[in-house]
């Protein structure tokens, strides 16, 4: 940091498994992926390149290339391993990742059916080659699951060999944990705490609101997903209690003015 400040919550260093920010990339050029992390490598943990966009990406070995240069590791969109199995194509999707350098995977089924024993094989399969991700959750806003339902399914995806479940909620956070208006379902995020390590879960919440919720909930600690490039450092001030939204959530109101 570039100056000392007393009553700053601990944030966990990188390499860490819990605090940790991924970063949705929508489109970035490779120049656009070199200035966001010349500011902003410090915070970011993971890249996700959104839905399919890594099929239709340019250079884009040359752009993974980038995000190696600062230790940050990439991985394809849900979306594209559902756009391949979709087509029977399961060891090409795997091929592909190899063929990248992809270590990350993310298994998921927001768009199509799959059905959980099947899914949960997946990310068996899929951990020989990688760490796994799988996200739990419909990107139908009218398919609402109830949250024993959310709570089972990670709890199977998790002894599958998942590192982390993601708890769906678009690139917009208006499906999965949150209603249409982007509002938080807290009782169904609360239920899920009671079942779930919250270490292990990567919050999607790409809206301001969202990420100051789960902040005020699990602390400064907490993993959130779909963050904008554009709002990496203003997420990370708020983290540490350096927004006005979150300035006096940790402090010690006996040892300030």
């Amino acid at each position: 940091m570039n100056f000392t400040l007393t009553q700053m919550p601990e944030r966990k260093a990188k390499p860490r498994k819990s605090g940790i920010t991924m970063v949705m990339d929508k489109g970035l050029s490779i120049q656009e992926v070199r200035n966001f992390l010349s500011v902003a490598h410090p915070h970011v943990d993971i890249v996700k390149l959104g839905f399919g966009t890594s099929f239709v990406t340019p250079s884009l070995k040359e752009k993974i290339a980038a995000y190696s240069a600062y230790n940050i590791p990439v991985y394809f969109g849900g979306t594209l391993f559902e756009a391949f199995l979709v087509r029977n194509l399961f060891d090409e999707y795997i091929a592909v990742c190899r063929d990248y350098g992809i270590q990350y995977m993310e298994v998921s089924d927001g768009s199509i059916t799959i059905p959980h024993a099947e899914k949960c094989g997946y990310i068996e399969k899929m951990t020989k080659y990688g760490t796994v991700l799988s996200e739990v959750g419909s990107k139908d806003a009218a398919h609402i699951i109830p949250p024993y339902k959310w709570i089972e399914l990670m709890s199977a995806e998790l002894s599958a060999g998942a590192s982390y479940v993601i708890a769906e909620a678009r690139e917009a956070g208006n499906v999965g944990i949150y209603r249409g208006t982007g509002e938080v379902r807290e009782g169904l995020v609360q239920e899920i705490l009671t079942k779930i390590p919250e270490e292990k879960i990567l919050w999607e919440a790409p809206q301001k609101s969202q990420q100051l919720y789960f902040i005020e909930l699990i602390g400064c600690n907490v993993n959130l997903g779909n963050i904008a490039p554009t709002e990496v450092i203003s997420l990370e001030a708020m983290r540490v209690g350096l927004r006005g939204d979150t300035f006096h959530l940790f402090l010690d109101k006996k040892e300030t003015r």
